[in-house]
């Protein structure tokens, strides 16, 4: 899913910053999925530096495909 998904199904769908905020400071910390959420064009918008390797071993580790340009498949994007 998308940040700004991730926004709406909370109930603010102008927030995808502030779910990206959420993620960054440990608050969905204790079991969420965070390794899930991706940019509006489906990339990993992390650093490599900052979790973004770690971000992408897990999804691959799910099956996950990638596309050469960095993009997760379509077909492996939550869409609602």
């Amino acid at each position: 899913a998308a940040y700004g998904q991730v926004a709406a199904l909370a109930g603010a769908p102008r927030n995808a910053r502030q779910v990206g905020h959420m993620l960054k400071e440990g608050l969905c910390a204790g079991g969420a999925p965070w390794h899930r959420v991706l940019g509006a064009s489906g990339k990993i918008s992390l650093p490599a530096s900052g979790g973004g390797d770690e971000q992408r071993r897990q999804l691959e580790a799910e099956g996950v495909v990638f596309q050469e340009g960095g993009a997760v498949a379509k077909g492996a994007r939550w869409e609602r």
